[in-house]
């Protein structure tokens, strides 16, 4: 499932092809064609992301998607060609189109209806409206582990498996220990690696999580090949040597979950 620097670039990609512009709105598969008729030819006001939620505004109407497991974007300048396969929603103007596919929630919502999705959620990194006290208090009151609260979205909007890896490595904190064990120091230079990492995700497209002196041009090595994309320290890394103190990196199922970390970097 994309992890929320993904859907803000999606923000940002849908706002810049079609937006303060009438867009064009269909559903060549049909699924979504009467909300798709609802906003046809409206122009597209807003572009926003909560989380792994994106939000499309037509004045009143606000368009709610989430991409789940299977769903994804294609964009494409020029005129849109025929459809092919199973689009759920078609958007397209005089410069290009763009279609949705496979995605667990494409629907019309109201203000309110919009509101209410985003107050079952948590802070997102990277919204500036974002308070890290709301999570924090959710974070220091649990028992439930640091690495199950970091991927809870009601505690805290769009961090995945890798951010939640990484971040938790960098800072040495073992994923098995409880939220209220974590000290209000370590949430907050959590919170403040998550902004700066997750920016720098929206920038390039990929996540990057390892520091200068790891990189595969510092150490040597080659660089990282995997469907993700970057250059991590323990996401997917399971048996391969750490980074930083080479004992293999770890792995168990954690909260129905894939967790890695090392054991040694982070005891704590």
């Amino acid at each position: 499932m994309p992890e929320g620097h993904i859907i803000h670039r999606l923000a940002g990609q849908n706002h810049a092809a079609f937006g303060d512009r009438p867009v064009r709105v269909t559903s060549p598969q049909g699924r979504f064609a009467e909300g798709a008729a609802l906003i046809d030819g409206r122009v597209l006001d807003a572009a926003e992301a909560h989380g792994k939620h994106l939000f499309l505004g037509f004045g009143d109407a606000w368009l709610h998607i989430h991409l789940g497991l299977y769903g994804g974007f294609t964009f494409g300048t020029g005129p849109a060609p025929e459809p092919v396969g199973l689009i759920r929603l078609r958007l397209e103007n005089e410069d290009g189109y763009a279609d949705l596919r496979g995605p667990n929630t494409c629907e019309l919502l109201t203000p309110g209806e919009k509101a209410a999705v985003q107050r079952r959620l948590g802070p997102d990194p990277l919204r500036a409206d974002a308070d890290p006290d709301t999570a924090w208090r959710r974070v220091s009151n649990s028992s439930t582990t640091v690495a199950a609260l970091l991927m809870d979205q009601k505690v805290l909007a769009g961090v995945g498996n890798v951010y939640r890896a990484e971040v938790l490595f960098r800072h040495g904190i073992r994923p098995h220990r409880p939220g209220r064990l974590l000290r209000r120091a370590e949430w907050d230079a959590i919170w403040a690696d998550l902004v700066a990492l997750m920016h720098e995700g929206v920038a390039a497209g990929r996540i990057d999580t390892v520091r200068p002196e790891h990189t595969p041009e510092a150490m040597g090595r080659p660089p990282r090949v995997d469907d993700h994309g970057g250059e991590v320290y323990v996401y997917r890394r399971t048996g391969q040597p750490c980074l930083v103190c080479e004992t293999p990196v770890s792995t168990e199922e954690h909260a129905s979950r894939n967790l890695f970390w090392c054991a040694s970097c982070q005891a704590g």
